[in-house]
């Protein structure tokens, strides 16, 4: 279940650098390496980090995908071979990361969230995702085994020109692109919904329906949350002046952050239909309780005539002369019936009723 605020999972005085875990362990471990030109194309699982590394020294683009993150002596591995900055390996591990974009020349360090609405269980998933981009290589990091990065695999063993012969920064890119289009899947999944609960609403409004609202707004607050970092850091990678960054792949990351602008939008207006449909709540919840207060007052109005005869007549003064006729209760009753019956007539005709 994605949670809006996480332990850091830090303690004080620890070490800057220092590669420790921090997140659910997941018992999935998986290292896969593709390695392709336009014309060749390797693909294999290995077994030990070692065996991606003579991949680094290849002119081709190696993409490099690693799912579980408690291994830490694959990461300690991988930054070592290619001499990356301890902090990084240390954001690497950290699940709870901020997402967030970094130039350090020879590679780009990007970390992003993806979420997976459960539609059985109604619950937001997320996972943690980092990768790496250097001149020849990218290198991805999954705390826990996704298919979000499938259909990039299918273009690249079919042999799509663009992907096979493109260097690694056009691969980022569709990494990148990828994981902005799943977005735009678990805000439709939410939308669908929040459009069920919506009727639910406007039909029979509970304390049921309050909950499962603010539950949905807390998974578009996790959204909101991890999409801002981005929209303002795609640019970093878009004017970027590293050689790494080609002009044709600018072109493409601005795509990027088009789609996530639009993604803004929707969330922005997502909140607006949140407080909306909190009004509409209170309001069909009001009109059903005055509704119920309105069959009670003409209810008690009907009684009240009724009421006083009775009352009157329940006295039981010594020279009252109704009281000594044998006529009397039933002519009262028969006066409570009639009068009953007469505001009920007006109160139907009066559309009161």
């Amino acid at each position: 279940m994605a949670r809006l605020f996480k332990k850091s999972g830090r303690k004080p005085g620890q070490a800057p650098g220092s590669i420790i875990h921090i997140g659910e362990i997941n018992n999935v471990s998986k290292i896969q390496v593709i390695n392709f030109d336009k014309e060749d194309l390797y693909e294999n699982e290995i077994k030990k980090v070692e065996e991606c590394f003579p991949f680094f020294e290849k002119s081709n683009v190696s993409w490099i995908d690693i799912v579980g993150l408690h291994q830490i002596d694959v990461i300690e591995k991988i930054g070592k071979q290619l001499k990356i900055h301890p902090l990084v390996l240390e954001d690497i591990a950290n699940t709870y990361q901020h997402p967030k974009v970094e130039d350090y020349e020879n590679y780009f360090f990007i970390v992003m969230k993806m979420f997976r609405f459960d539609q059985i269980e109604r619950e937001l998933k997320t996972e943690h995702i980092s990768v790496l981009c250097g001149s020849n290589f990218v290198i991805s990091f999954f705390d826990k085994e996704s298919d979000v990065f499938e259909p990039i695999r299918i273009r690249i063993r079919e042999g799509r020109k663009t992907l096979r012969e493109s260097n690694s920064d056009y691969l980022m890119y569709a990494l990148l692109d990828a994981v902005v289009d799943n977005y735009f899947m678990v805000l439709e999944n939410i939308g669908e919904n929040i459009e069920h609960l919506e009727k639910n609403i406007l039909q029979n409004p509970k304390s049921s329906n309050l909950t499962s609202l603010h539950k949905l707004q807390d998974d578009i607050l996790i959204i909101q949350k991890s999409i801002l970092p981005l929209r303002r850091l795609i640019p970093t990678i878009e004017h970027s002046t590293s050689p790494l960054i080609s002009k044709t792949t600018r072109i493409y990351l601005k795509d990027v952050n088009d789609h996530l602008t639009q993604i803004g939008d929707t969330i922005d207006a997502t909140n607006n239909k949140f407080s909306a449909m909190n009004n509409l709540y209170l309001s069909v919840l009001g009109q059903k309780t005055n509704q119920a207060m309105k069959i009670l007052s003409l209810i008690a109005t009907i009684f009240i005539p009724m009421t006083f005869l009775a009352g009157v007549y329940g006295m039981n003064f010594q020279f009252m002369p109704e009281l000594s006729s044998p006529i009397a209760y039933p002519i009262v009753l028969a006066s409570m019936t009639g009068i009953g019956l007469s505001m009920i007539a007006y109160f139907k005709k009066k559309k009161l009723w």
